[in-house]
């Protein structure tokens, strides 16, 4: 048995004139501007719903609006499943294809979908039948046999490396999504980028998923004719407005009623989007339509004698609500052929987690190291890690730490090797949550895993990551640098710069979640970097009082004392007028900087995630 003919719960999804408005702020007012107007349709399990339209006409904000994506005050209407409203449990039993193509560049297309299997599909399954899932997917969308060497092994890949096709990469989204089996499916132009074979297809398996009760709704810009024939019922929206509601075979014979018919043979979906777009190009006038445009004023007519687009549009509303939209609603009104329990079930407002909050932490973990190993070894990092540890090598050669002014010397290499391993780990850090924020998204939309799963997987998958360039910075300047050729002192050293790298790590990290754009979050990294090392008192012996105590949140002020202290704790009681004791301060600080800057980090993803979901 194939995956898409389980049993599923079925769904029956209603909708009564949902609208839609956006508050566009001003500089002195605000202004509301109609995105919906009153929309409303039904999909049952076992149809293919399409949702069809000129660019800006609204399709992909109704799709997000029932696809539970879109819940906000300025929402009208009613939207229900099985006639009760959105709830959390449906979550999982949601398929949703964006129309972006949001995966991780670095991973497989075996590996993404197992991945996603182990995280989406029920505790109840194995690791094994999940697994198996994935590979039954694989199959069935065309990403295996002859092109296996081609494909499936192969990265997804992006703007920067080499992967799979669009057209693959289109299947690897879609796939995602129908692997937990869902009991309602909603795709954001799932033919884009598809020729016309693949994209034929692709609809064949939708239709073959619905056939078994699934109930699926998908938007589609310009259609083929086959493509077209394949859909159950459409919906054709205009400028925000409904056009028509029924069914997609008798949209020709609805329009021809009203006076629109196509004078010459012609793709149904091109005839319809002319008619979105208010074109009557190649398509007959209605009677009631000239006498309108004749009774006006000439200047309203365009220059081939047909009524402009915006006459045409007004003319369809109103041709749909006076024959139409009556009908329809009193259809809606019929009780759904469905016992209580199932309603209940729908109702749930319990979510269903695939994994365990280990499971999901562990195969974050995984696929965490597997995605970013690729940036952390890449031959520039290594270069520019190196190259510095070589040129400080040779400046410091051999210095000696018996006079002052080697010693003096000494202590320049030290604050130079805190500020670098400051500066350089933010930087690097700023760049994770604003980067994965369409993926964090995505999957938290879909209740993949839990937001502290996630959160202490991404920070702990780079440690391991990180701490292995510091090793090998510190293995050549330590030596060439002649610093105390003792194992104690040499592993003491490297654990203080490994505590300067993650507490470091933790401000990019919180920096960066906290704005969630680069260049603002670059920009603030660079002052709040510049401030805590110039604070520190290095450059200005005397720092006013008022600005001191900065100082004492900067780590590069805590690692270069920390630094200072394992080279010279046995040899001289001070150095550049630090006292030379057992350092358990400075740590105490670092730490506290560790889990501080990580906590606050948390809690801004947190508050994001609160925003997205009021």
């Amino acid at each position: 048995m194939k995956f898409q003919t389980e049993p599923t719960l079925p769904i029956y999804l209603k909708f009564t004139d949902v609208t839609y408005k956006v508050i566009i702020k001003g500089m002195t007012s605000c202004e509301e501007r109609d995105i919906l107007n009153g929309i409303t349709g039904a999909v049952n399990p076992g149809e293919v719903l399409a949702l069809m339209g000129p660019s800006g006409s609204g399709k992909t904000t109704l799709l997000n609006l029932l696809g539970g994506r879109l819940i906000q005050s300025t929402v009208g209407g009613s939207i229900t499943y099985n006639d009760q409203p959105y709830s959390k449990f449906l979550k999982s039993r949601i398929g949703f294809v964006t129309q972006d193509d949001v995966l991780f560049p670095h991973l497989t297309v075996e590996e993404t979908l197992m991945y996603a299997a182990r995280l989406r599909l029920p505790k109840v399954l194995t690791r094994q039948q999940k697994e198996k899932r994935a590979v039954d997917v694989i199959y069935e969308l065309g990403l295996e046999s002859n092109m296996i060497c081609r494909c499936q092994d192969t990265m997804i890949g992006g703007s920067f490396v080499r992967g799979v096709s669009g057209g693959e990469r289109k299947r690897v989204c879609i796939g995602n999504e129908i692997i937990i089996n869902p009991s309602l499916l909603f795709l954001d132009e799932p033919t884009s980028g598809l020729d016309s074979t693949t994209a034929l297809r692709t609809i064949q398996t939708l239709q073959d998923i619905a056939e078994v009760g699934k109930t699926v709704i998908t938007t589609i810009h310009q259609p083929s004719s086959r493509l077209f024939h394949k859909f159950d019922k459409l919906i054709l929206l205009g400028k925000g407005s409904l056009l028509y509601f029924g069914k997609a075979s008798e949209a020709i014979v609805y329009f021809s009623s009203i006076g629109c018919s196509p004078l010459i043979a012609m793709n149904p979906a091109e005839f319809l989007l002319d008619l979105a777009n208010g074109n009557l190009t190649d398509i007959s006038v209605p009677s009631e339509l000239e006498d309108k445009v004749q009774m006006e004023n000439s200047e309203t007519e365009t220059g081939n004698g047909k009524p402009p687009p915006a006459v045409v549009h007004e003319y369809l509303v109103e041709a749909y609500e006076s024959r139409v939209a009556d009908t329809e609603k009193k259809k809606l009104m019929a009780p759904l052929p469905l016992d209580d329990e199932l309603k209940s079930k729908v109702s749930s407002s319990k979510r269903q987690w695939g994994a365990s909050w280990w499971q999901q932490y562990c195969i974050l973990f995984c696929r965490g190291i597997k995605e970013r190993k690729h940036d952390y070894f890449s031959w520039l990092r290594i270069t520019q890690v190196l190259s510095t540890a070589i040129i400080l090598g040779l400046l410091w050669w051999q210095s000696d730490s018996k006079t002052i002014r080697g010693r003096q010397d000494q202590a320049g290499l030290l604050f130079f090797i805190a500020v670098f391993w400051g500066f350089f780990p933010v930087f690097t850090a700023i760049f994770t949550f604003p980067q994965e924020r369409a993926m964090l998204g995505k999957e938290r939309a879909a209740d993949m895993y839990r937001l502290s799963a996630y959160f202490l997987a991404r920070t702990t998958s780079d440690l391991p990551l990180d701490l292995i360039l510091p090793v090998l910075f510190l293995l050549v300047v330590y030596f060439m640098a002649g610093l105390r050729l003792s194992a104690s002192h040499f592993f003491l050293s490297m654990l203080t710069v490994f505590l300067c790298i993650v507490a470091a790590q933790g401000l990019g990290l919180a920096i960066g979640a906290t704005l969630m754009d680069l260049k603002r979050a670059t920009t603030l990294a660079s002052v709040t970097v510049m401030t805590f090392m110039l604070a520190g008192g290095y450059f200005v012996k005397k720092v006013p009082v008022f600005i001191s105590w900065i100082r004492y949140m900067s780590f590069n002020y805590h690692t270069y004392k920390l630094l200072l202290k394992v080279q010279y704790q046995d040899i001289m009681p001070t150095v550049n007028g630090i006292k030379t004791d057992s350092g358990l301060k400075e740590v105490g600080a670092l730490v506290a900087m560790i889990f501080g800057y990580r906590f606050l980090a948390y809690l801004s993803l947190r508050k994001m995630q609160l925003h997205c979901e009021a």
